[in-house]
């Protein structure tokens, strides 16, 4: 069980990721440091699943840094495209990550298999977050939100695919929608919710 004023090392070296959960952390008075800060590398990511992923990136951080470490493995999941690019989320932007170009790449397989409608452009966000333990150990929890794809790019904020995603009951984006807002519903936040009640309220 994790308390207050623990260290706790933020396993990725995306800073819009950093940022989100340190913001999600805050009020439980955690430190946390990124596996950047530490110069911790980032792990080949060989798993087939979120859980996977997410268990190696959270596993590598913790057994280097010898403190608990917390990594997601998150993307999009579209479904008229069986669910791509999934697991791929990040390299569909290629080398440098380049999520315009990846949501080009969206839409436009989109419009080769003549997907147009908001029916037919439903997806999701899912995101596995997982706490690893210098031993070794690790437990996952999982987050989603549902919505659906629209083009052009709409909205100046958060990171990755957020303006083109469009969540159930709104009309504006991810990238429209203030932060704060944002972090109520997201992906992250429901997968995080799940990690408080498990391994933070109990320790406050």
């Amino acid at each position: 069980m994790l308390k207050k004023g623990d260290r706790l090392v933020v396993a990725t070296h995306n800073p819009g990721k950093v940022k989100e959960i340190g913001a999600l952390l805050e009020p439980f008075g955690m430190q946390a440091v990124s596996a950047g800060e530490l110069g911790i590398s980032e792990p080949d990511e060989t798993g087939v699943t979120f859980a996977e992923n997410a268990c190696q990136k959270a596993v590598h951080s913790a057994k280097a840094s010898g403190l608990p470490a917390l990594a997601d493995d998150s993307g999009l999941e579209v479904a008229a495209l069986d669910g791509e690019p999934g697991i791929y989320s990040a390299r569909w932007g290629g080398p440098e990550k380049d999520f315009d170009m990846a949501m080009q790449r969206v839409h436009e397989e989109l419009e080769a298999k003549g997907a147009t409608t908001k029916e037919q452009r439903i997806a999701n966000f899912t995101c596995t977050l997982a706490l690893a333990l210098p031993d070794g150990t690790c437990t996952v929890y999982d987050g989603k939100v549902f919505g659906s794809i629209v083009w052009p790019m709409r909205g100046p904020h958060g990171f990755g695919y957020d303006p083109i995603f469009m969540p159930k009951g709104f009309d504006i984006t991810f990238g429209e929608m203030d932060p704060a807002k944002k972090h109520t519903m997201s992906h992250r936040a429901r997968a995080f919710e799940i990690f408080v009640r498990e391994c933070l309220e109990a320790g406050r």
